[in-house]
Parts: C-alpha cells; sequence; structure tokens
C-alpha cells in the first residue's frame, strides 16, 4: 500500500488542498490482488488505489470516456506481419499506467482509508492526473501517450487508431497498444532498442522481452515463424467445467445436427450454460475451429435444454484432444490477402435465417474469421451466397485499409465464392426482379468489384475454407479445412528463440 502511494507522489498525481465548498467529492478504496506467473505460483501482492468512479457524475467529474483499444484482428495482422518480415516481436507493460494520464476535469477524492493526514484530517485531494476507476482514466492516459508518440515522429495509424509507425531508411518501426500493454518491432533491431529506451526515459516501464502471452494468447516465436494458441486458458476451462476426465471427440460439432429450441426437453442451469458459452467465445481469438459449434450453441442462451448443455460438451471433449491446436504463421512467406466466402440457407431453426461464413488470410497466415447468423431471411442460395460475399467484402476492405499503415497497398483482392449465381449478381451493375428486394447495404460490394479492390472468383465447395463457419461437417473435411487454414499442433514446433 506504502508503495502505490509512493507512486502517486512520484507521478505527482494529486494535491492536498482544503475541501472546497459544494463540490461533489469522489470516494477511493483499496484493492488486493496476488500476482500469480505462468504456473500460477504466487511472485507478488498487490495493492491498487482506485476510485469508486460508479459515484462521478456526467458533466461535473467527467466528460468523454471513450478510449481506442486494439482489435484482436490488428494484433494478429501485426504477428503476421512480423512472420513475413521475420523480425522479433516484444513486449513492455507500462507500471502504473493510468497515473500518467493528465485530466483535463477537475476532480476531487477523499484521502486514502487507512492513510489520513492528522494534521488536516478535513482536507482532500485535488487530481492532476489520472487514478485507477476513474471513467476517464482510460482515455487520458490514452491521450498522454498518444502526444508523447507523436512528439517523437511517429506516425498513427489511419485505420487503426492504436497502431503507430516510424519510417527511417527502409526499414519500419512498429508499435501496437492495448491500454498499458505495449508491442513493438522493427526489421532493424536497433530501432527495437531504441524504443524501449525511448519509453524508459518518459514512463516507468517492465521490459518482458520477446513477446509471450498478448491479450491471453500464448505467442511463440522460433526460426519457421510465429504460433497462437490458448492452451493454458484451454486446460483452465477443462478443469473449471470438470471435464478433464471426459471422452475424447475427433469434431465439436457431429456433422448434420441441427439445434432445435427443444422445449419440450429438460431445463438446465442457465447460468452454468451462459459461463460455459462466455468461456469458448473468448477461445475463439485462436481457435476458428470451435467458431461456428460455440456461435451456434450460443443462439439457446436465453432458454438453455439438455441437447443444448450436451452440444456445449462435446465442444469440450473435442477441445480435450486439441489443447495445444493453433495457428501458424511461417516466416519469410508472402503477405497478399485471400478471402473466403460461404453461407448456409436457412441454417438456424429458430428463424430460418442463413449463416453467414467467412476467413481472411495473409497468403496461407490466417488473421480474421466470421460465423453469423444473416440479418435478413433469403429466400435463395444466391441470396445467402451474395450477402455473405458482402460481409467479407467489409472485412476485407478494412485489413486492406489497415495494409496501407504497414506500406502495403493492394488491389485486386481475390474473393472465393462457391456460388456461380451470386459471382454473376456480384458482376452485375444492373439491378432485376430477382435481387431488388436485396438490401441496398449489401450492393455495396458491387461498387468495390468495379473499382478493382477485391475480385470475385469461383472456388469449388471441397475447397471452400469458409464452409467450417456456416455448418458442422464431416471428420475427413473439417480436418482438411484445419490444415488449409492453417492450424497445427504446437507440440509439433521446434524450441523457442528465446529458449535456445
Amino acid at each position: 500500500m506504502q508503495a502505490e502511494l509512493s507512486e502517486f507522489e512520484r507521478n505527482k498525481v494529486w494535491r492536498l488542498i482544503p475541501k472546497p465548498v459544494d463540490v461533489s467529492i469522489v470516494g477511493l478504496k483499496w484493492i488486493y490482488k496476488n500476482k500469480t506467473d505462468k504456473d500460477g505460483n504466487i511472485i507478488r501482492n498487490k495493492a491498487r488505489l482506485v476510485v469508486k468512479g460508479y459515484s462521478q457524475q456526467e458533466g461535473i467529474d467527467y466528460e468523454e470516456t471513450f478510449a481506442p483499444v486494439a482489435r484482436l484482428e490488428a494484433v494478429r495482422i501485426f504477428l503476421a506481419f512480423a512472420a513475413h518480415k521475420d523480425f522479433d516481436v516484444y513486449q513492455m507493460d507500462v507500471k502504473c499506467a493510468f497515473l500518467n494520464g493528465e485530466l483535463e476535469e477537475t476532480v476531487y477524492v477523499e484521502q486514502p482509508p487507512g492513510f489520513i493526514n492528522t494534521e488536516h484530517p478535513d482536507h482532500v485531494y485535488i487530481l492532476d492526473k489520472a487514478v485507477y476507476g476513474l471513467k476517464q482514466a482510460p482515455r487520458a492516459w490514452y491521450a498522454t501517450l498518444t502526444s508523447f508518440l507523436k512528439q517523437s515522429k511517429f506516425k498513427q495509424g489511419s485505420v487503426d487508431p492504436t497502431l503507430f509507425r516510424k519510417k527511417i531508411g527502409n526499414h519500419l518501426m512498429l508499435v501496437q497498444i492495448y491500454v498499458d500493454d505495449i508491442i513493438f518491432g522493427s526489421t532493424d533491431p536497433a530501432l527495437s532498442k531504441e524504443f524501449e529506451d525511448l519509453m524508459k526515459s518518459k514512463f516507468e516501464m517492465s521490459m518482458m522481452g520477446k513477446i509471450n502471452n498478448f491479450l491471453g494468447l500464448n505467442i511463440r516465436q522460433n526460426r519457421e515463424g510465429i504460433f497462437i494458441n490458448q492452451e493454458k486458458y484451454t486446460k483452465n476451462l477443462l478443469e473449471k467445467f470438470g471435464m478433464t476426465n471426459s471422452t475424447r471427440l475427433r469434431i465439436p460439432m457431429a456433422t448434420g445436427i441441427k439445434l432445435t429450441p427443444s422445449l419440450d426437453k429438460s431445463v438446465v442451469d442457465i447460468t452454468l450454460y451462459r459461463s460455459m458459452i462466455g468461456s469458448l467465445l473468448y477461445l475463439t481469438a485462436s481457435r476458428p475451429d470451435i467458431m461456428f459449434s460455440v456461435c451456434n450453441c450460443a443462439r439457446y442462451q436465453s432458454n438453455p435444454r439438455e441437447p443444448h448443455l450436451t452440444a456445449v460438451k462435446n465442444i469440450f471433449r473435442y477441445l480435450k484432444g486439441t489443447t495445444s491446436l493453433g495457428l501458424w504463421y511461417p516466416s519469410k512467406t508472402g503477405f497478399f490477402v485471400q478471402a473466403y466466402s460461404d453461407a448456409d440457407l436457412g441454417g438456424c431453426s429458430l428463424d430460418r435465417k442463413s449463416t453467414t461464413g467467412g476467413c481472411q488470410l495473409l497468403d496461407g497466415k490466417l488473421v480474421s474469421w466470421q460465423s453469423k447468423k444473416q440479418t435478413c431471411v433469403s429466400i435463395s442460395t444466391a441470396e445467402a451466397e451474395y450477402v455473405a460475399a458482402a460481409a467479407c467484402t467489409s472485412q476485407i476492405i478494412w485489413i486492406q485499409s489497415q495494409l496501407r499503415d504497414y506500406a502495403i497497398n493492394m488491389k485486386k483482392i481475390p474473393l472465393y465464392c462457391d456460388s456461380q449465381s451470386a459471382i454473376r449478381i456480384c458482376h452485375n451493375p444492373v439491378q432485376h426482379s430477382k435481387t431488388k428486394h436485396i438490401a441496398l447495404r449489401y450492393h455495396f460490394i458491387k461498387d468495390h468489384v468495379e473499382e478493382g479492390n477485391i475480385e470475385v472468383h469461383f472456388v469449388k465447395t471441397t475447397e471452400q475454407l469458409a464452409d467450417i463457419f456456416t455448418k458442422a461437417l464431416d471428420e475427413k473435411s473439417f480436418l482438411r479445412i484445419l490444415d488449409g487454414l492453417g492450424m497445427i499442433d504446437g507440440n509439433s514446433l521446434q524450441t523457442d528463440k528465446s529458449e535456445e
């Protein structure tokens, strides 16, 4: 607790003043936490002084609260680029990051419990900088960090405001921010060292070496590439829900399974069901193989029945035998965008809406994927496929814009679809009787086809990688697509660079 208050003094967070009349005073409280290492061993006890932000009043104690955070797709693109250029990615953490954020509003807080000034017990603190718990704390910290990086001649991403870059000669320095966690790398190792020294000159930093764990993702770098998975998290889930001794399955959902409301079946514990779904949804950050199964089961969270719980448990049984499965980004490979889109007509038994599936790869490095129920009812396979292609195009355009910040400009990005009819609609600039009922927002794909941003190509259903995001598949097709998506077993990898 004393160390925490010392950080307040070092950062000049507040000043003790006589209590003003008729002002809002925000309370403080202590939060205690045990910090553990990757094996779960307690390495230190931490005390944090936080503001009771729930008592803040808009317009008095705060104005704006929004602060951007990096998308997981952006992090995967960063890692895919690092593998492409074959450079090391490092990680650092800002100690007490929010205490560096400079406040624009005037905020008064009470003295911390257990540390009341004996000479001035009725005084209060006025904040000059942010404190954890303040609604505007993330925004203040982000503004402070952004300003510092811009002064250091970094350019902010045009699409992703959490990405910063600096080009020196033929070398590129990249920095990705997620609140107080920072990952960075450069095609010139000297620039990475220079950035480390730069940050330490301004903030109190913890240099964590080569990236190992970021946003719950286990990331391993070796001479052949970068591997991403969530093995430890997967094992914790199996233990949490009592599935460690269950039988193993080869696929997450049996072929032909169609979940229905099943109102005639027995009710299950809704809290347990939602907890299992929420945990699995986080796991899809590195496991596209369970994306469709989890999203399908998630549709029944309002009134889960026995068949739904059985389907979720089958996903866990599949995970038991594939805990080390993850995404593999081989080094020194190409960096061109490929995309696949697919649809399952009337796939949802609740309202007969179709299921959209899509994935985007950077020369075999899977960086983004989607499995989502469409918002409209399609009356033909061609229409369902067309709507899915439009959704995939939205993601392609975002990736295309994101890559400009990596000094990569791409046109004529191939989008592979297994419906000739949908492809013809994409190329037909004229609305006719069979397409005029489709919502206008889906027709923007035609504009991008005409502008040459994307090219829609036909692909055989047997080669359609997005098929895994629209329906349950047989084992042979399922394993074939996993191979096409670049998923491998982490146990097959060689020693990490950091361990050599």
